[in-house]
């Protein structure tokens, strides 16, 4: 019997004769290194600190402690503490939970756009969409990266964490009705990111169970280890000697106690030994900022002192894709499923789709109140919306016999920036992204809706949608929803330029802020600062291929194996 048949089988006894379901909890057992931050010393000293124990973060921790000590940070809890919560069937109620210190923490744009950050150890695969497909060829290219490399690097990830999906009839359904809309050729199924209509792997088991990067630190050596959790740094340590480049040396954190503690780097001038923020989109470029690194007049209006480097492109070039949803109500019942199949156009919009999520009408009225608090306390400047949100109750039923077609904008090419609300690192920053404000953005949009209406109108998927229904129809449903908090120009969905600029939501899939060549170098080092790197997607140009997680997992990896033999 292996070892993983015998945990199950003693899981199992446990539970017959002790009446405790502990077959899922369990899994934390695995990671004697993960300790709450109250427990951490005052001060310790690891070879590397990484900062977040997200998607790329547990990726390098685990790939970096093969050879070296290992410290990570992460601000959430762990997903092993209540693992039902990650689910298929509760994906939309994790995802828009918004208690005190669950693992999707709310923020709104400047732009209106609600959006999520997660604050759990295995980032943003604990809370996403599960859907797993690699990088295109040019963003590898344009990265730098070795093709051999990337290749084994996706490998190491999807042997913990991906899966083929179990496709069924409304997955199928809609690969024909994207085939028939012209989104050839069939690839069948495939990691690669290739034009035409695909099957891509999941991170869901055939139980409908999440794996995540969380899984990736059963690579990790547990002797050299050490993962903190509810661990929120406050600040990078730096030493500035003469005219000598600063150098990071160490972290300032605070436990959920409110006690602050002091890491640092085991032997602070060794040139191989560094701190690594991995923190994502949003938090590795808030941090830099918080240390001192940014944009000096903006440092200096919020009282970061001292000012170490004067650096302007720390919290630019943000972006977020954007993304627009079609319901369709089904005559006949579907099957609970988020994405697995995908329509990779060639004019820039991706299609993709789910079936049977049920949305808590609780949690919705809960979500409504907290976007209504989040208004009020950061003052956005926003349209009056609390006659909106009344009787939504009602509205946002969603039952399990309907289907989600949705596109994303690929890119994209519009640009914003991130900046200091305050100096609280948990707290959200201000971030804009200027959502359509380059015109070819606007153009695959259209595009994109009009090849989601040919899918619904085809005969393929005709199976899905009551008769009479046009796709055009479907699209009214979302004007009558509090997609956003922008302003509506229009009353129809005729006019598709202004429809998706009044709709406009977040495939979550923000990026930017640590950019490649205006933040960190092609090494992903920052720039004009010894021993600290950024390595997550703040660093991305735009986001890879359908869906990032894939390939912010394999950079992770990736990097720390390069890591490793220059330390050698």
């Amino acid at each position: 019997m292996d070892f993983h048949n015998f945990r199950l089988l003693r899981c199992i006894l446990v539970a017959v004769f002790f009446f405790h379901d502990s077959c899922y909890s369990d899994e934390a057992g695995k990671y004697s290194f993960m300790k709450d931050a109250t427990l951490a010393p005052k001060l310790s000293h690891f070879d590397y600190i990484v900062i977040g124990g997200g998607t790329a973060g547990c990726a390098l921790a685990a790939t970096l402690s093969q050879n070296a000590t290992v410290l990570v940070f992460e601000r959430g809890g762990s997903p092993y503490d209540n693992p039902t919560a990650t689910d298929i069937g509760n994906f939309v109620n994790t995802l828009l939970d918004t208690t005190p210190n669950s693992w999707s923490q709310l923020f709104i744009s400047q732009d209106g756009v609600y959006n999520s950050r997660a604050r759990v150890l295995g980032g943003g695969t604990v809370i996403n969409a599960g859907f797993y497909s690699r990088a295109e060829e040019e963003f590898v290219a344009e990265a730098g990266l070795e093709r051999a490399e990337v290749e084994a690097a996706y490998e190491w990830v999807e042997k913990k964490v991906v899966f083929e999906p179990q496709v069924k009839g409304w997955q199928s359904a809609f690969r024909d009705g994207l085939l028939e809309a012209g989104v050839t050729p069939n690839n069948g199924f495939t990691y690669e990111h290739i034009v035409g209509t695909k099957f891509s792997g999941i991170i869901f088991d055939p139980d409908g169970h999440r794996h995540t990067a969380a899984n990736l630190l059963e690579y990790a050596n547990p002797d050299n280890i050490v993962v903190y959790l509810h661990a929120s740094v406050h600040k990078i340590l730096f030493t500035i000697k003469g005219n000598e480049r600063p150098k990071a040396y160490g972290v300032i954190f605070q436990d959920a106690g409110g006690v602050y503690h002091t890491a640092e780097l085991a032997t602070q001038d060794s040139i191989m030994n560094e701190v690594i923020l991995s923190a994502g989109a949003i938090a590795s470029p808030q941090l830099l900022m918080l240390s001192g690194v940014g944009p000096a007049a903006h440092l200096t209006a919020h009282g970061v002192n001292p000012v170490i480097v004067d650096h302007p492109m720390v919290g630019q070039g943000m972006a977020d894709n954007p993304m627009h949803p079609v319901f369709i109500p089904s005559p006949e019942p579907v099957e609970v499923s988020l994405v697995q199949a995908v329509g990779i156009t060639k004019f820039g919009s991706y299609i993709e789709g789910g079936s049977g999520l049920s949305l808590s009408i609780s949690l919705t009225r809960s979500f409504l109140d907290a976007v209504l608090n989040l208004v009020k306390k950061t003052k956005l400047p926003m349209q009056p919306i609390s006659k909106l949100f009344e009787s939504l109750d009602l509205r946002l039923k969603v039952t399990t016999k309907a289907g989600v077609i949705i596109q994303k904008v690929n890119g994209p090419l519009s640009r914003g920036h991130l900046e200091l609300r305050n100096t609280d690192p948990d707290d959200n920053p201000s971030v804009t992204f200027n959502y359509y404000q380059d015109p070819e953005d606007l153009n695959k949009c259209v595009e994109g809706f009009n090849t989601i209406i040919k899918v619904i109108e085809s005969k393929g998927y005709s199976k899905y949608k009551y008769p009479g229904s046009s796709g055009r129809g479907l699209l009214n449903l979302i004007l009558a929803l509090p997609t956003n908090l922008r302003p509506r120009h229009i009353t129809s969905a005729f006019d598709l330029k202004q429809y998706c600029k009044d709709t406009v939501m977040t495939i979550y899939h923000y990026h930017g802020g640590c950019q490649v060549g205006k933040v960190v170098d092609n090494d992903y080092k920052v720039l004009g600062i010894d021993a600290l790197r950024v390595i997550d997607g703040s660093t991305f140009l735009k986001s890879p291929g359908t869906n990032p997680q894939a390939t912010i997992m394999m950079l992770g990896r990736y990097m720390g194996q390069k890591i490793l033999r220059e330390r050698t």
